[in-house]
């Protein structure tokens, strides 16, 4: 099978082999690591103890009109040459999808996506797979295929012969290889932007923190993933899916959810996916987890500004000439920068050395629809000497996810997703306001001069806050609390 962004497509291996001129062509879209298989191919073979033809060789991968990349035809290309001359029984090869790259020696290397292809054997049929060892495992995690794993050529020539057995692949139990979170005890203070982180995990609302360096911006966004609640088994198959897809070698199936934090001179398609035949990118890899973009001004306006499609619409799509790409990307973006070029303004210790034009050109680096797509902007002030050498260490991450995961529960018995998630049709069916909220709502929405997705954003985080205290309907305190999140309409001003 090829690789076609997410999806494994099947290809037709065909070997024709003839008198005359040694010759050895392989046609059908290949690119040159499909090319080189010539070279690797005839080594293995030879190096296996097996006959390589010696007169014309074709080998056509079908369909011709689909782009063949990467070194997974090595293993398909040898056996159709073997097959060819007799040593194995081409009706062997009817039951099996086969790929693997092979060593010069004869021995199977991984190749990226075992796992999407085994969903598609899965699906298509036949339900058996022949794989390199470590691509099997992988792609064992897909139930109901069969997957066999032979070290090397020789093996899965005797294999195929019914001159050795082998047992199938057991899907890989190394558990998640995703790091351990740290935990929010680490940090002190700054009360109300661990209220925010707390709110973001509970309803997935994407959060802004702006404040002077080393105020703990990048602790808190660190910390975050450790209190959402674990992957449920369809969003862990996601994102097997997309990291075995980007050239990941996953141990298992993921637990935790993702975080991802490219540096701000990642390329687009590095942040959103590309390439010739596109890969999945960050925001694809971060998919029901956490996106963290450090430093946010210094991002290319661009490709911030191409964020703003699948922040909407949780995929991201890619046009080329031959085909459009469709990746998922239901992140929760959490960013974080400093108020000014210096970081000190607004700082009650340290002066800013920033004009006010140097504030509003930095600021306006981030734009007015990019930043009206943040539920939650929180400043994070620096902490004094007084309050790191005598503030108490902070709420452990504990008992944080059990107030998320305990709301989170009342979201998706209620709607089935996070209130982060509803759409402007949903979230009015859950909408439960007293008439002191009410009141506070027309008057803040006349005075904040708010747009329609700001409006509607307000609503979320109240609907979240109000799941977080347990309440049904939503009252003045929680739609109060939620406006003090609301600061786009000063952001600008320094």
């Amino acid at each position: 099978m090829a690789l076609w962004g997410l999806e494994a497509v099947p290809v037709t291996v065909e070997v024709d082999v003839a008198s005359g001129f040694p010759s050895y062509t392989v046609v059908g879209l290949p690119d040159a690591a499909v090319n080189e298989s010539r070279d690797r191919v005839r080594a293995a073979i030879k190096n296996a103890g097996l006959p390589f033809p010696q007169g014309r060789v074709v080998i056509n991968l079908a369909p011709a009109d689909l782009k063949k990349e990467g070194p997974r035809f090595d293993l398909p290309i040898a056996l159709g040459l073997l097959a060819a001359q007799g040593v194995i029984s081409p009706e062997s090869l009817q039951a099996y999808w086969i790929a693997g790259e092979l060593g010069l020696g004869g021995t199977l290397r991984p190749v990226t996506g075992a796992v999407n292809m085994a969903l598609k054997a899965r699906e298509t049929g036949p339900k058996k797979m022949l794989l390199p060892p470590g691509a099997a495992e992988e792609a064992a995690l897909a139930s109901g295929v069969e997957v066999y794993a032979p070290k090397d050529l020789e093996a899965t020539v005797a294999f195929l012969r019914g001159e050795a057995t082998l047992s199938p692949a057991l899907p890989e139990n190394g558990g998640d290889d995703a790091p351990e979170h740290p935990d929010f005890a680490d940090l002190k203070g700054q009360a109300k932007a661990r209220r925010a982180a707390e709110i973001a995990a509970a309803g997935f609302h994407h959060l802004l923190m702006s404040g002077s360096p080393g105020s703990g911006k990048t602790m808190i966004a660190r910390r975050l993933p450790g209190i959402l609640p674990p992957l449920d088994p369809e969003a862990a198959m996601e994102v097997l899916r997309i990291r075995s897809a980007a050239g990941f070698s996953p141990r298992g199936l993921p637990q935790r959810p993702p975080f991802r934090s490219p540096h701000h001179t990642v390329s687009d398609a590095g942040l959103i996916g590309g390439g010739a035949v596109p890969k999945p990118g960050e925001v694809s890899l971060a998919h029901r987890g956490v996106l963290f973009l450090d430093e946010l001004p210094e991002f290319s306006r661009k490709a911030l500004e191409v964020l703003r499609q699948p922040l909407e619409d949780g995929v991201v799509t890619i046009s080329r000439a031959r085909a459009a790409f469709t990746f998922p990307a239901r992140f929760l973006l959490v960013a974080a920068m400093n108020p000014c070029p210096c970081g000190f303004y607004g700082d009650p210790e340290r002066s800013c050395t920033c004009s006010p034009h140097q504030i509003r050109r930095y600021r306006g680096k981030v734009s007015g629809p990019l930043l009206d797509r943040f539920d939650l902007v929180v400043e994070v002030p620096r902490l004094t000497a007084e309050e790191l050498t005598r503030a108490p260490d902070g709420e452990a991450s504990e008992p944080i996810r059990t107030r998320v995961a305990e709301a989170r529960a009342r979201m998706i018995a209620r709607q089935g997703k996070p209130n982060g998630l509803l759409s402007p049709g949903e979230l009015k069916s859950v909408l439960d306001l007293t008439p002191a909220a009410r009141a506070l709502l027309s008057a803040a929405a006349k005075k904040l001069l708010l747009t329609g997705r700001a409006y509607d954003r307000i609503l979320r985080v109240a609907r979240t806050i109000a799941d977080l205290s347990g309440s049904d309907p939503i009252e003045e305190a929680h739609l109060a609390e939620a406006l003090t999140y609301r600061q786009t309409a000063a952001f600008y001003a320094p």
